[in-house]
């Protein structure tokens, strides 16, 4: 669902909030367009906090919130977006994305523009909201210690998790999501798959082994990888995707799921018509509901987001229906 957010209204009558990741956002060009952006809507000055170590983004957007922000905008890589989606969550405050990140996932996955600021910036005042899911995980860790976070994109454990854990920090900044490709490289040869019992929506306890599942509010991979075709960001439900290569060519069978299948022939009738004929259902397993639970025989690298959370024992996805408003440019 998609309502009319921003607009012109008496000056000062309406204040945006932005949070900024210092280490990663140079900000001075950014305030620039966001002063400019903000006279041009009628809006009173814009609010402007910053992530620290010990708060990604989470306390000061309620602290903008508290101050009467009507959008706070996210400048910083994907888990300052996630941090600024938690604090929002539930509040009917949007959020305002800026693809300054390295991997945008989540307005990639919106078909937001993701190399122009200063649009995203104008959007921010002037777009409509739409309401999206958030996807919630809780980890319990090696110790028995507790952890929730809420994810907009991807959680996952196995490959995609140990990748990111391995990607070189230097190279990530150089080449952006491309230095992932090296983190495969560091990750596969060390690579088992993961045992694990798992339930859906409450039901029987199973138990399975993959090398990598992942839980997606979205399906969309930087580079254009459809991860999880059918994942929707707002249609209540979690897509569960679980990766299982057999034997020398299991990795090309997973490949050829991903990039051939998902990337090319899905697009066309026949092109889908050759997927159900195919149905390797083995290599690459799809599956939907608003509730997950997994547990492991030992811990586990566990990705949020396309950033490192650490391990985990057990894990708990659970899917808030519409929790989170984000704006977007308005329909022509």
């Amino acid at each position: 669902m998609t309502t009319d957010g921003g607009g012109t209204g008496a000056r000062g009558s309406l204040r945006a909030a932005i949070v900024v990741n210092p280490v990663k956002v140079d900000a001075t060009k950014l305030r620039g367009l966001v002063a400019a952006a903000e006279k041009a809507a009628g809006w009173g000055e814009t609010m402007w906090f910053e992530s620290t170590v010990d708060d990604s983004g989470q306390l000061v957007t309620r602290e903008a919130l508290t101050q009467g922000a009507s959008v706070v905008m996210a400048a910083g890589g994907d888990g300052t977006v996630r941090a600024v989606a938690e604090g929002l969550r539930g509040t009917g405050v949007p959020l305002g994305l800026l693809p300054v990140g390295t991997g945008n996932l989540l307005a990639r996955n919106l078909a937001v523009n993701l190399s122009d600021v200063e649009l995203a910036v104008t959007v921010a005042f002037t777009g409509s909201d739409r309401a999206i899911d958030l996807g919630l995980v809780t980890a319990k860790r090696g110790d028995g210690s507790v952890e929730e976070h809420a994810f907009l994109v991807m959680a996952g454990l196995g490959l995609d998790a140990q990748m990111i854990a391995k990607t070189n920090v230097k190279l990530k900044k150089r080449v952006g999501w491309l230095a992932y490709v090296d983190g495969i490289g560091r990750a596969l040869p060390v690579l088992k798959p993961v045992k694990l019992r798992f339930r859906l929506d409450g039901g029987p306890w199973r138990s399975t082994s993959a090398h990598t599942v992942i839980v997606g509010n979205c399906g969309l991979l930087p580079g254009g990888l459809l991860l999880i075709p059918d994942a929707r960001p707002d249609d209540g439900v979690l897509d569960i995707v679980a990766l299982r290569p057999e034997g020398p060519l299991g990795w090309l069978k997973v490949w050829n799921k991903l990039a051939f299948e998902n990337g090319v022939l899905r697009r066309s009738a026949a092109g889908r018509r050759l997927i159900d004929l195919n149905n390797d259902v083995r290599s690459v397993s799809y599956s939907t509901g608003r509730d997950f639970e997994l547990t492991l025989d030992v811990t586990e690298e566990i990705q949020l987001d396309g950033d490192a959370w650490g391990t985990a024992r057990a894990v708990h996805c659970r899917v808030d229906p519409g929790a989170l408003l984000v704006r977007v440019p308005r329909a022509t």
